[in-house]
């Protein structure tokens, strides 16, 4: 079926000697994997691999078969082309940190309009600002609503956060109740937007601390979670 779609990129793996095997969010069926045949040879044809960078938004002419085997594209183009996602060089580690997350938390082939929304617009935003320090940690945790396992924040003033639950409590009640002050900067993330990042002021331990709390959290909630390998790369460029 010949489908008009946008997209989101994902990842792209080279296969053989020319070819890219290419992971999209589309805005149409969720994650679909294409096989672009002889893009990396290629220089006359429509589709250009640089099309193709983690977290580009393109819109896309394919074919799609849905039986769950490689799909194949028939023209692309890039959408409002990012300024600095891709040439800033915080900017481009926090993308190589976002992309695999979301390769590893998004399988579903099936449509999701606010989750598509959420992405096109959280990216847009990292493309035009310059305070992003802290984006990854409010970008998780506002990604964790559309997967289905975002905290519930109506005892956010008690003292433990309950990893396992997902909750805020009163007392502690098992091996995966936290309290200190990782969970109140944590708190800190609840109830804002991205142009309220910069107000929150956080040495680069304290960051890595509530990151890493994220990300045990996202480890008990999300099946077949695997720990992101540019996460070192992340944690290297931020002050």
């Amino acid at each position: 079926m010949l489908v008009s779609t946008n997209a989101i990129v994902f990842s792209s793996l080279k296969y053989s000697e020319a070819d890219l095997i290419v992971s999209c969010f589309t805005e149409t069926d969720g994650i679909k994997s294409y096989l672009l045949r002889g893009i990396l040879k290629s220089r006359k044809g429509k589709l250009k691999s640089s099309f193709f960078q983690p977290l580009t938004q393109l819109e896309l002419i394919a074919f799609h078969k849905n039986k769950g085997t490689l799909e194949s594209i028939r023209e692309a183009k890039v959408i409002n082309p990012y300024q600095s996602l891709h040439t800033d060089i915080v900017k481009t580690g926090m993308v190589m940190f976002l992309s695999e997350m979301l390769k590893n938390c998004i399988k579903e082939e099936e449509k999701n309009e606010l989750l598509y929304e959420y992405l096109e617009h959280a990216f847009y935003w990292l493309d035009q600002h310059d305070e992003i320090a802290n984006f990854h940690i409010l970008f998780l945790l506002k990604l964790s609503s559309h997967l289905g396992f975002y905290p519930d924040a109506s005892d956010i003033e008690t003292e433990y956060f309950n990893l396992l639950e997902g909750c805020f409590q009163k007392i502690e009640t098992n091996n995966y109740c936290q309290n200190g002050s990782t969970i109140q900067f944590f708190k800190r993330f609840f109830g804002i937007n991205f142009d309220g990042i910069s107000s929150i002021k956080l040495t680069k331990k304290e960051r890595l601390e509530v990151l890493n709390l994220l990300l045990t959290y996202y480890q008990l909630h999300l099946q077949g979670y695997k720990k992101p390998k540019s996460l070192l790369v992340l944690n290297q460029l931020f002050q």
